[in-house]
Formats: structure tokens, sequence, C-alpha cells
């Protein structure tokens, strides 16, 4: 199969076929995601919780960002590879961030990058974009400003809230982004956010009316068991399962059934 490309994915809009997005760490969940057939491997700065452990997404730097993103470049083959800008590596600077996000492309191999925020980084994603980096957009629940919202919460809800999701997501696309996260909105806002915009709309807890999902491939998987957002579901139980496995090697080992003849050498 052919490389997935920032056109191939207006067309999947344009002929009314669904999009779909999952996240990628490393060598093997890339490969997995690739082989599957998925149109966009994410590397998001998700991998704070999911892969370090941590309580939120802020404390990844640019430079682990760029780590996993190489590695995930390495490993697809026809994803298309969207490397995630973390906490502070655009805010600050406009010509930081085009450097920061060219960074991506140049040193890690990825083919787009994708953002967090609306109206106040419309300048920056138009700066990025006339760099020749295709900027993937993310509004509503922007996990960077958990801070500012006191929490993982639902966006949109009031008539403010949903009125500025609405200036964001049309600030994206005049900015020139090929795609748009919404996460965590009601259904409805992000049907009429789809019915606005020429670009494809990504839902993650936005409900049915998007061109496509992205979903965390450790939370599809049931490798991450901290806590279940209520718009995930598991496709599989991987952690359980790799426990019982892990438990009965360690019950071969000590009783002197592993290893036997079959796995030594003569």
């Amino acid at each position: 199969m052919p490389k997935t490309t920032v056109p191939d994915i207006y067309k999947k809009k344009a002929e009314g076929r669904k999009i779909t997005v999952l996240t990628a760490y490393d060598f093997p969940t890339a490969q997995i995601v690739d082989e599957a057939g998925i149109d966009i491997a994410l590397v998001g700065d998700s991998l704070g919780m999911v892969v370090q452990g941590i309580d939120s997404t802020l404390p990844v730097t640019m430079d682990e960002m760029i780590y996993h993103t190489r590695i995930v470049s390495r490993a697809v083959k026809t994803s298309l590879v969207v490397g995630d800008m973390p906490f502070l590596s655009y805010q600050a600077d406009r010509a930081e961030a085009v450097l920061n996000a060219g960074r991506f492309l140049k040193e890690a191999g990825a083919e787009a990058v994708k953002l967090e925020g609306g109206v106040a980084v419309a300048e920056t994603v138009r700066a990025i974009v006339a760099a020749g980096i295709p900027v993937m957009g993310h509004i509503g629940l922007t996990p960077q400003h958990v801070n500012v919202f006191g929490g993982h919460k639902v966006q949109g809800r009031d008539e403010a809230a949903r009125e500025k999701i609405l200036a964001d997501a049309r600030a994206l696309q005049e900015a020139g982004v090929f795609a748009v996260v919404l996460e965590a909105i009601p259904s409805a806002l992000a049907r009429e956010i789809g019915g606005i915009l020429s670009i494809p709309t990504i839902g993650i807890g936005a409900g049915p009316h998007c061109d496509g999902q992205v979903l965390v491939l450790h939370d599809l998987l049931g490798l991450f068991d901290r806590f279940t957002p209520k718009f995930v579901k598991r496709y599989a139980h991987l952690k359980d399962e790799a426990l019982r496995a892990v438990k009965e090697y360690k019950k071969e080992v000590e009783s002197g059934a592993f290893p036997t003849e079959e796995q030594s050498f003569t």
C-alpha cells in the first residue's frame, strides 16, 4: 500500500469514508497501527500518562516527543505520522514554534504535527503551515489546559463555551489546518462543527458524526487501566493476558519446569 498523505485524508472526507486514527509510541505499537491499515498514527503526548506513568501530558518534553516519533516513523510504512507538539513548545514564541514543528519532520520523520488550541494559536498555526508543515488542530477538551479546566471535563455544554469552540474551529480552518480533533464535546456540537467546516473532523468523545475517530491505543487494547474515559471502547484486555503469562513464567521458573531441553542448546 502507498503512504497515506494529507491529500488522501481530504479525499476520504470528500468520498464520505471514515478516517481512522490511533496513537503509537514505539516500534511494536507503530507496527500494529500501521499493519492494521490505520490512516493516521498519532505520536501523542498522552505517552506521558500511558508510557511514562505521570498524571498529565504537561511534563512531556520536545526531546521525548522527537525520540518517540522517530521510533514510530521507523516502523510505519503506510500510515500518516503526526507528532504531538508538547506543552510550551509552541505557545511562547512563534518563531520557536515553527522551529519545533520542523524538528518533527526534519529529525523524527513525521509528516505533520498536532497542537492544541483555537483562536489563541491561529497565527502560530498559520506560520507553521506557511513553513510547509501540515498541522492538525485540537479543540474542545485540550489536555494541556487541564489546570484551566479544573480536570478532564466535557467542554461546550453552555452557550458561551459552545460559541468559543465554534470560533476556535473556524479560526483553525482559516489558519490552514488539514484536520481538527474534537475532544470531549457534546455530539450535537460536533455535528454542528462538521457542518460548518470543509476540513475533516476527528472525534474523541465527540459522538458518531465526525469524519473520523481517534483513540489512545493503550485504552483500546486494555493496557492502561488507571482510569477509563466514557468515550473509550476496549476491544481487548491485554494487560490481563500479559499478567497471566508472566505469572505462568514465574511459576515455571520457580518449579524448574522452564527451561526444558526444547529451550536448551546441545
